[in-house]
């Protein structure tokens, strides 16, 4: 593709001011490079009036009329959560995603802001590899579900802060597993096996596995444990609490919905391409940012 025709997106949160620096450096080089750059309006406006940069020429999105997004890439500057978000934005386009890391700890945002300026030109020229990513899907029996109906880390069945355990009546391809009397079940995609399933215990996943973990949250029994499945199962929940209510969460998108309503999950029709770092594997990620298997005696 020639450069001047290449056309990048670029998202961002709207809390995070230290992304200044990084954010002058991206416009720098992306001038540089003559790129034909796209801003969210809620991005644009933080840029402009809180962090008072001086963005150059590009086309701002109306994130509230759903405005095609028609971008080469999308550059995500932010933490996983972040990118989290820019993966809902972006959906079923098959745009690959690049994290630029300016959170914490960057698990899917794995690129850093010191490296903005290699990784730019490296886009342009096409020289990046994508890692498809699979993302899982929710629906409901009974009545439309709010928001945007899949999630790339995780699908969570959750008790109301104040309200007592709830029961998880569960099936796999309409075979009964099990009835989970727990705070809640996270089912998880490979991407978010390293997210809020494995602070719960939950199994980590390579990435390019077909599988999905289903992870119960406080479980009341000592043998209830995480179990895998094949991700072309669809899987059945009915929930019942006390309160008669609870929560669904969908990468952190959370609602409140009645019990006794159908849900099922199942794999999404599409996958999110994320840009891979030249330099870091799945393996090396874990034990550089999550210190996997370090020996603390030292």
């Amino acid at each position: 593709m020639q450069q001047g025709k290449f056309k990048i997106a670029l998202f961002g949160n709207i809390y995070q001011e230290k992304k200044s620096v990084a954010v002058q450096k991206f416009f720098a080089v992306a001038s540089e490079l003559k790129a034909e750059l796209m801003i969210p309006a809620s991005f644009y406006a933080f840029l402009t009036d809180n962090l008072q940069i001086n963005v150059p020429t590009c086309r701002i999105l109306d994130e509230g009329q759903g405005e095609p997004l028609d971008a080469d890439v999308v550059v995500c500057m932010g933490g996983d959560g972040t990118f989290l978000d820019v993966a809902s934005k972006v959906g079923a386009r098959q745009i690959p995603i690049v994290g630029v890391n300016t959170g914490r700890l960057g698990f899917l945002a794995n690129f850093s802001p010191d490296e903005l300026e290699q990784t730019l030109k490296n886009l342009v020229k096409g020289k990046y590899e994508v890692e498809d990513h699979s993302v899982i899907s929710l629906s409901c029996d009974e009545q439309q579900l709010e928001g945007y109906p899949y999630a790339l880390n995780e699908i969570a069945i959750l008790k109301h802060d104040i309200s007592a355990m709830i029961s998880i009546h569960t099936a796999v391809n309409g075979e009964y597993l099990t009835t989970y009397q727990a705070d809640g079940l996270i089912v998880g995609t490979p991407t978010g096996s390293t997210a809020y399933s494995l602070s719960v215990g939950g199994p980590i996943i390579t990435p390019r596995l077909d599988t999905v973990s289903l992870t119960p949250v406080a479980p009341h029994s000592l043998n209830m444990r995480p179990i895998l499945v094949d991700d072309n199962s669809v899987i059945d929940l009915r929930v019942e609490s006390r309160s008669g209510s609870f929560l669904i969460s969908l990468d952190g998108r959370s609602h409140s919905y009645r019990d006794n309503i159908h849900l099922h999950i199942r794999k999404a029709p599409y996958c999110v391409k994320v840009v891979t770092h030249p330099s870091h594997t799945f393996f090396s990620t874990l034990r550089q940012k999550m210190m996997w298997g370090a020996d603390t005696r030292k």
